[in-house]
């Protein structure tokens, strides 16, 4: 009897993790710093420094086994994904920042169990994270925050952000 009960508890609990929701992890950032040499470039690259910090995003995701990666389609954007992408050997995939809410829509519906990056501006990084139905994380980005990455671990109907920073500081922090 006590074999069999036992057996009924593993069989019980195997089920119940076959229908556990698996944990999808989201790394949100900025893109890099842009070249501002030429003010009537709007699809400007990265300037140097950008490149620095395009790396050091690639450093600091090394070993998280990245699945995607997702870029709006702007050079700065992309060249910041590209040292991430050619160590993971993926292709970045491009979204329109104006869709982001569809983004996480169709994200949380396919992507269970799945390791995402998505790069997107100043004006959109926080909105990308409350369209996956979590809190903006900081008061504001401005136009100097360039450090800051996101981690948004969502989890059935729960969601966690991990604010750090990554690569040369920036800026001084307040």
């Amino acid at each position: 009897m006590k074999n069999l009960i036992i057996l009924l508890l593993f069989l019980f609990v195997g089920q119940q993790n076959i229908y556990a929701q698996k944990t999808i992890k989201i790394w949100v950032v900025r893109h890099a710093e842009k070249d501002v040499s030429n003010p009537k470039d709007k699809d400007p690259d990265l300037s140097p420094l950008g490149k620095e910090r395009a790396e050091a995003l690639a450093k600091y995701l090394k070993g998280e086994k990245i699945d995607s990666i997702f870029s709006t389609n702007y050079k700065r954007t992309r060249l910041t994904g590209y040292p991430t992408a050619d160590k993971t050997g993926l292709t970045i995939q491009t979204y329109d920042p104006a869709t982001h809410s569809e983004l996480a829509k169709n994200l949380i519906k396919n992507a269970e169990g799945k390791r995402m990056l998505i790069i997107g501006h100043s004006n959109t990084v926080q909105e990308i994270l409350v369209a996956f139905g979590a809190q903006k994380p900081v008061k504001e980005l401005t136009e100097d925050d360039y450090d800051y990455i996101f981690e948004l671990t969502i989890k059935g109907d729960k969601r966690e952000v991990k604010v750090d920073r990554y690569g040369a500081e920036h800026h001084t922090k307040e």
